[in-house]
């Protein structure tokens, strides 16, 4: 009986070792196997090359194929080259979410966030813009220690399976980027494997980044959406959201009506200062002139699921970006799309978020006075700085148990912060406590 055991034993362990020797080779699409290569460290950047070079460091990650580097004046005006990376394609993750943009955003990054050299390098002996005209075309070398070899990133990313081609044939690397794609669908990584990406929500919503939803919103009015932000205030069975977009540099927002449908901890899900994700449907207020998202549910005892708004994180704080007024009332924004750029006015794409004005002379107030109005002794104070005129419009303010009235502010020069709010026409920054409004003189 010790006999039989032993030799299952080492039956056992033969089958072990051929599993293990198999893993490590791929499956040919002819049947015949081979090993796998590591593409990113097989090709070798050329310094002596004809094309152009320069070691940068990151000002800003965007997604798994775009960053915006820091280099010298002498390549870039600005000090700044917005790299769009050669020969590849990775899933969306800054307009609308697709399976494994995060994955190959997150990927980009930790690569380069580890690497200790960093160097971009043209096609061939310039910097050639894409088809924004906005973004270079580069091919991206890391290393992570000071004896190591540089690797090509686009190539990584292609042989992880988390991009697909860009007209990589055609390229410098062409013959290296087919290999490594093809080797990634050999081995189905990533977006050649057919299987779900953990990182993705598959539910019915739209997902999406406030950047997306703001500067297209019209296009999604009336379709469910979800997306991602950071709660700032809470205000009448409504709260606004905000979210950073580092291409822009600006915060994006909107309003989240959720009425009375939430209770507990579906009302908890939205307290100010959580990032929570927002599942509901886009809507145009009439009233106001202006879109909303309302229809949330909060499912208890399906806390994963898709359709839900779900807590992400606690701890967070409303931005309240300082804006002068000549930005806030004249100020114009271009948001470079694949296609086109489109400019924007900066109070419009900035509506709904956190701002702060500083230096704003009262010129004059005004009290809503009507008795049937729930606004009631809200106050429009009219501002002027440097020849701009802003108005600040306020919620009905207490203080020690005591209204808060116009006499207090007219005259004065105040700090203001709240959200940029649309009225009447007009863009104005909403104040929703006393405190929020600093008295100077």
């Amino acid at each position: 009986m010790k006999k039989i055991i032993k030799i299952i034993s080492v039956l056992l362990l033969a089958v072990m070792l051929v599993c293990v020797t198999a893993c490590e080779k791929n499956v040919a699409t002819d049947g015949s196997e081979t090993e796998a290569k590591d593409y990113a460290s097989i090709l070798k950047l050329d310094m002596n090359s004809d094309t152009a070079k320069v070691e940068v460091t990151v000002k800003t990650f965007i997604d798994g194929d775009t960053t915006h580097f820091n280099v010298p004046e002498s390549v870039m005006e600005n000090g700044v080259l917005k790299a769009r990376y050669l020969a590849i394609n990775t899933p969306e993750s800054t307009g609308k979410i697709e399976e494994y943009g995060k994955a190959a955003a997150n990927f980009t990054k930790e690569k380069l966030s580890s690497a200790t050299s960093i160097i971009i390098e043209s096609d061939n002996g310039t910097w050639n813009a894409d088809s924004t005209g906005d973004r270079y075309l580069a091919w991206v070398w890391y290393k992570t220690a000071s004896d190591a070899d540089y690797r090509n990133l686009n190539i990584e990313i292609l042989q992880n399976g988390l991009a697909i081609a860009s007209n990589a044939a055609g390229n410098r690397y062409g013959e290296t980027a087919v290999a490594a794609i093809n080797q990634a669908r050999e081995q189905s990584l990533g977006v050649h494997s057919g299987k779900k990406d953990p990182d993705f929500y598959y539910g019915e919503a739209v997902e999406l980044t406030l950047k997306e939803l703001r500067t297209n919103i019209a296009d999604y009015n009336g379709i469910k959406v979800a997306f991602e932000g950071v709660i700032t205030m809470n205000d009448n069975n409504s709260v606004y959201i905000e979210e950073y977009d580092p291409e822009t540099g600006m915060y994006y927002g909107i309003s989240i009506y959720y009425g009375f449908s939430l209770t507990g901890d579906g009302l908890n899900v939205l307290s100010v200062g959580n990032r929570s994700r927002i599942v509901g449907t886009v809507q145009y207020y009439e009233a106001g002139g202006t879109y909303q998202v309302s229809g949330l549910t909060y499912r208890l005892m399906k806390p994963d699921d898709p359709g839900n708004i779900q807590k992400i994180s606690s701890g967070h704080s409303p931005a309240f970006v300082l804006t002068d007024a000549d930005t806030f009332m004249n100020g114009k924004v271009e948001v470079a799309g694949e296609e086109e750029t489109r400019t924007f006015d900066y109070a419009n794409l900035a509506m709904n978020t956190s701002v702060l004005m500083e230096n704003l002379k009262v010129v004059s107030v005004y009290t809503t006075t009507a008795e049937d109005s729930s606004s009631k002794g809200a106050m429009t104070l009219t501002c002027e700085v440097d020849g701009v005129t802003v108005n600040v419009r306020t919620v009905v303010l207490v203080e020690n148990g005591e209204l808060v009235t116009a006499d207090r502010y007219e005259g004065k020069t105040i700090d203001a912060r709240g959200i940029i709010d649309y009225f009447d026409g007009e863009y104005q920054i909403k104040v929703f406590t006393v405190d929020d409004i600093t008295i100077k003189n």
